[in-house]
């Protein structure tokens, strides 16, 4: 239930709810409020980032103008009628780690299989049931970064000891289960893993002489296939490469839950019959460490996909003990594959740079006439399919026509006027948006700074919070744009990264921000994001409450799916004109987030919302 204020209470006593008096209190407060607003002797304002003047940073909330301001909202939706609407309840304890889109069971029951039924599948689960997803008893908010990289609260996860003792012995050895905590192994060089080794051998099966050449080499996005625990990405993370982890959904023990709870770039996604839900050329490296996929199996179907998401001289680095004991069967010399994977990765144009061990290491031709050379093997696909959402697997050759075909080797950092006009971008409005970017994200971060320092909900026990860029590490941008946001945190050597998402329906600028080096996804807000609850410390999105009633999506239930997947105490910037923001505002307080809009007091329609998600809601 909605608390009504104490303001209120006592004037309804005072007053009763009679109409002609509710309309003369209305007038009354306000005028009080535009005395309080017009007499403030310091200004709370928030500039907004096109001005061309120097920015006012906003370092203050005034509390009691901010009340004043609640109430003459609450009077004066009763002196229009309106009803008050219950706040939403709390969803039942069988739900603390739902995903939507992912039921198997109803998924077999409507005839999927052969895999299907393990897809994302969410025009099969329509039925929203509107309700929070509750806490788990032993929830704990994370450790600080870079402390939680290394230490995770066990009952952050679903992981059971007894699934922790049932795995095998490369789990055991990069975590260990103590009491209520998961311990991995640091990068300290105190235990020997194994990450840095290994990275160091893919580093010279490519030519290089050590993994720390792998931007130099043109290597800076990285999509991990199956990443277990996320120790490898963490590794790349501190070469400052962006690894993403992409698995499939877990009800258990689930291997991007765990990564993302140790604040590393994590999805849900696999191909078994789809996509993903990225564009073609995507990646400059794909891996692939005994992750579970047959490579061999549907005719080269797997191996077509990544292709598709490899950039041209992009590496595909495989490691599996089953890859060795097929070659072993098929009688095939040492230092070759076996037959199939021999056969598919030739019509694909790869070349097999190296082979030590269990790990093979291909790269992906620089030259797009290759594939139209080898007639009758596999074809070309027609079309555009630069906006691809998780459309069926194709069985032909992708991104030689549709998207610049621009060699790994041959890319600059940062991208040039040339390779920005490739994606239709001027350098100049490139240049405007950085800047943009820049001026928000002081913003942004002088009003959330006095936030955490000032009103956080202290809990009994608990230490004074630490500074805000050790706060925040998962964070996502709804609406990523060319990626501007993110840039500008990676330029202020914020301690964060950025899920960018691209919405269906808005124009396609994934290809520019995987360009960038950065991590990024397609995805329909009408729908669930493909993660686990309590996964990401900051929400923002900028335009992206207009774009939703423009799809003609319910904006209640995008504000549902963004509680669902924001931790406890973790912070929502919403930037729209002002009737979106004031409806957010509104359910808002149904989900019981504490809410503030924010006047960029410039002269335009544009607000800031800012929300904070409470620890616990009873």
């Amino acid at each position: 239930m909605a608390v009504r204020s104490p303001l209120l209470n006592k004037l309804s006593l005072i007053f009763g709810p009679r109409p002609p008096l509710n309309w003369i209190l209305l007038c009354l407060v306000s005028v009080f409020v535009l005395i309080a607003l017009l007499g403030s002797s310091s200004s709370s304002t928030f500039d907004s980032v096109t001005s061309s003047a120097k920015p006012d940073i906003y370092t203050n909330y005034r509390k009691l103008k901010e009340q004043a301001r609640n109430d003459y909202l609450e009077l004066k939706s009763i002196s229009l009628g309106a009803n008050r609407i219950k706040d939403v309840g709390l969803c039942g304890k069988d739900r603390e780690n739902y995903v939507p889109c992912y039921n198997v069971s109803a998924n077999l029951l409507t005839g999927l299989k052969d895999g299907e039924e393990f897809d994302r599948h969410c025009d099969l689960s329509r039925k929203h049931q509107d309700c929070l997803v509750r806490l788990p008893k032993d929830y704990k908010i994370p450790l600080t970064w870079p402390a939680g990289r290394d230490v995770i609260w066990s009952g952050n996860v679903k992981l059971t000891k007894d699934q922790f003792l049932s795995s095998g012995s490369m789990t055991k050895r990069l975590m260990l289960l103590e009491e209520n905590q998961i311990a991995f192994h640091s990068e300290d060089g105190m235990i020997v893993d194994g990450v840095k080794d290994y990275s160091h051998l893919i580093a010279e099966m490519i030519g290089l002489g050590s993994d720390t050449e792998f931007l130099q080499a043109g290597v800076s996005t990285v999509l991990d296939i199956g990443c277990g625990f996320g120790s490898f990405g963490a590794h790349l993370l501190s070469l400052k490469l962006m690894a993403l982890c992409v698995a499939a959904y877990e009800p258990s023990g689930s291997q991007v839950q765990l990564v993302l709870e140790r604040g590393l770039p994590a999805v849900i996604g696999n191909f078994i019959s789809k996509q993903l839900p990225f564009p073609s050329l995507s990646y400059d490296m794909v891996h692939c460490a005994q992750c579970g996929i047959i490579w061999d199996s549907k005719d080269g179907l797997f191996l077509i996909e990544i292709d598709r998401l490899l950039k041209p001289g992009g590496y595909f680095v495989l490691t599996s003990p089953t890859t060795r004991q097929q070659d072993s069967s098929t009688g095939a010399k040492k230092g070759s594959m076996s037959s199939p994977l021999e056969e598919f990765t030739k019509k694909l144009c790869w070349s097999l740079l190296a082979q030590q061990e269990e790990t093979f290491i291909w790269q992906k031709t620089v030259d797009s006439q290759c594939y139209t050379s080898r007639q009758g093997d596999i074809p070309v696909c027609k079309g555009n399919d630069m906006q691809l959402y998780y459309q069926p697997l194709a069985r032909c050759i992708s991104g030689t026509t549709s998207h610049p075909w621009v060699p790994l080797h041959s890319k600059s950092d940062p991208l040039n006027s040339t390779e920005l006009e490739i994606h239709g971008l001027h350098p100049d409005d490139f240049f405007e948006d950085s800047e943009f970017w820049k001026l928000a994200l002081r913003n942004y971060w002088s009003l959330l700074s006095p936030l955490i320092f000032s009103d956080h909900p202290k809990r009994p026990g608990d230490d004074d919070p630490l500074p805000p860029y050790n706060m925040v590490r998962n964070v996502m941008d709804m609406n990523a744009h060319y990626g501007g946001l993110s840039a500008a945190l990676m330029e202020a050597s914020k301690a964060v990264w950025v899920m960018n998402v691209v919405p269906l329906g808005a124009r396609n600028t994934l290809p520019l921000i995987l360009d960038r080096g950065f991590a990024g996804v397609l995805h329909n807000w009408c729908e669930p994001f493909p993660t686990y609850p309590r996964t990401y410390d900051l929400l923002h999105a900028n335009g992206l409450l207009s774009h939703i009633v423009s799809q003609k999506c319910s904006m209640f239930q995008l504000l549902l799916e963004m509680d669902r997947i924001l931790r406890p105490e973790g912070w929502i910037i919403l930037s729209d004109t002002l009737g979106p923001i004031e409806k957010a505002r509104t359910l808002a307080a149904q989900i019981r987030w504490e809410a503030r809009v924010i006047d960029l007091q410039n002269g335009s329609e544009q607000r800031l919302l800012v929300c904070q998600k409470p620890f616990a809601r009873k």
